[in-house]
């Protein structure tokens, strides 16, 4: 085997994100920048794990000298094995058929570490020049030959920054496609930071994506210097390639003890315990896809594992709260915690969603309701809130919601809205006081009392309860709530019909 060159200096953040793009614009043109993660992904990670392997077999001959074996050395040194003929020096000089071979290399390594590597690098087949020619691929992999991607090299740190470089640089380039598997990572930030995952806690995504929210658990126990090892991460995501994204994320930011399944979470939850019920966590973490369609509300009401809280099914045209009554379901007695992004529809839409609503405060679950600024998102433009749940609330909240109206807190951009750390630390910080700051007009905060938002017949529009407004703009403001939800179910049902008519050879 050829191990990697010593002599190669470090790389700084940003040569190594420039080379990581570089890789990406190597298949633009036959591939579209919405499929780019599919292919430059899985190829960063099997350089990634060869140069590591490299690495650690250095480290091991080293250290062993005569006492050395494959054995030893894969038992105490390596995280994956990597079968002979398989590493990427030798996939990448074949040059009769490299799709073939890469296909060949990757599903070996895969069979060879079935407990942690099975399914993780999609399923693109490599061999189909069609979809990525002979010449793309060869570009693409001749970028990453050029980089050594071991722990000499590039810090754990740099990778993980990188692979979130990529990440978000992808959602860009995928526009609406990237809600799938992207959540802008200050969104995520706010929603851990308001979570305050603890070392020892167990974490749930039963949405992951990839997998950005338990990432970011990771490194806000990290940041508080807790043991982040200590963390049992859990997440489901039902598409394949998105699922592969969760797990070599997890793996590039030094994580290696974590549990991601994949299929869909309604109609097959996989995170269950030995008797077979929902496994229950300390936090339940989540940006759903908004007011999903496609979800078993037919067979709700008999869930095998009673998800229909109060036995309340929510509409057949939003899961919105199905995804919730599915998080109350798995959080723990006592000290879980749940946090949700969601449309602010949830907050005013009525029949099932409105008795929803209720069972939540009624039940002394729901904590907080946090509206965040418009576009934000890449996938949506509507406005979003975070909602959080808790098992048992803080005694000064029990009978009341905590509101906070941070809608005008942010850094406008020329495609999207953002939050820096600034505004970060702000709306986190309103939510602990639950007061309004004194030196922030563009944060406002009530503790609402339960029977103030009886009287409301249980609408948590914000504007009903932040006093800069009145009823009447509260009555407009979710009005044009509503009324872009519907032009984003109107745009993705036009996109949807002008794909099945392109199919069908009907070209406008």
């Amino acid at each position: 085997m050829t191990l990697a060159p010593t002599d190669q200096r470090r790389l700084s953040q940003r040569e190594l994100e420039q080379a990581l793009w570089s890789a990406a614009n190597a298949l633009r043109g036959p591939v579209d920048p919405g499929d780019f993660k599919a292919y430059v992904f899985p190829v960063l990670f099997y350089k990634w794990i060869s140069d590591v392997y490299d690495y650690h077999h250095q480290q091991a001959v080293r250290d062993l000298e005569e006492d050395w074996s494959q054995e030893i050395e894969d038992e105490d040194y390596q995280t994956f094995f990597i079968p002979e003929g398989t590493h990427w020096d030798s996939t990448f000089e074949v040059t009769k058929n490299p799709g073939a071979a890469l296909n060949k290399a990757l599903v070996a390594i895969q069979e060879a570490n079935p407990g942690k590597l099975a399914g993780v690098f999609g399923d693109v087949n490599w061999a189909n020049t069609e979809r990525i020619p002979e010449s793309a691929l060869r570009a693409l992999m001749g970028v990453f030959d050029k980089l050594t991607l071991d722990p000499a090299h590039v810090s754990g740190d740099m990778l993980g920054s990188a692979y979130e470089y990529l990440l978000r640089e992808f959602a860009e380039a995928s526009g609406r496609k990237a809600g799938e598997f992207y959540t802008p990572r200050h969104v995520v930030h706010l929603l851990v930071r308001i979570l305050r995952p603890e070392p020892g806690d167990s974490i749930c995504d039963p949405a992951c994506g990839s997998a950005g929210m338990l990432v970011e658990t990771v490194e806000e126990v990290k940041a508080a210097g807790g043991s982040a090892e200590s963390l049992l991460l859990y997440g489901q995501e039902q598409n394949l390639t998105t699922a592969g994204i969760a797990r070599m994320n997890l793996y590039l930011h030094g994580v290696e003890d974590f549990e991601i399944k994949r299929g869909d979470t309604f109609r097959e939850p996989k995170l269950l315990d030995e008797q077979g019920r929902l496994r229950k966590f300390d936090i339940v973490i989540a940006n759903p896809p908004f007011s999903l369609e496609n979800w078993p509300s037919a067979t709700w009401a008999k869930d095998p594992h009673k998800r229909a809280l109060g036995g309340i099914v929510p509409p057949a045209k939003s899961a919105d709260w199905a995804w919730i009554q599915h998080m109350l379901s798995t959080m723990k007695e006592g000290t879980g915690r749940v946090g949700v992004v969601m449309p602010h529809g949830v907050l005013f839409r009525g029949g099932r969603e409105a008795e929803m609503r209720q069972y939540a405060i009624e039940n002394e679950l729901l904590e907080a309701v946090i509206g965040l600024p418009n576009n934000l998102f890449y996938s949506t433009s509507i406005p979003v809130c975070l909602l959080i749940f808790r098992a048992t609330k803080p005694q000064a909240r029990e009978g009341q919601v905590l509101v906070v109206d941070a809608r005008a807190r942010f850094k406008p951009g020329r495609n999207q809205n953002s939050l820096d750390d600034d505004d970060v630390k702000a709306i986190a910080g309103a939510y602990e006081r639950g007061v309004d700051p004194d030196d922030d007009d563009r944060i406002n905060v009530r503790l609402v009392p339960k029977d103030e938002i009886t009287g409301n017949g249980y609408d948590l529009n914000i504007g009903r309860y932040i006093q800069t407004e009145t009823k009447a703009e509260a009555d407009v403001d979710a009005a044009l709530a509503a009324l872009r939800e519907a032009q984003e179910r109107m745009d993705t049902a036009r996109a949807a019909l002008d794909l099945r008519l392109k199919e069908a050879g009907f070209d406008a």
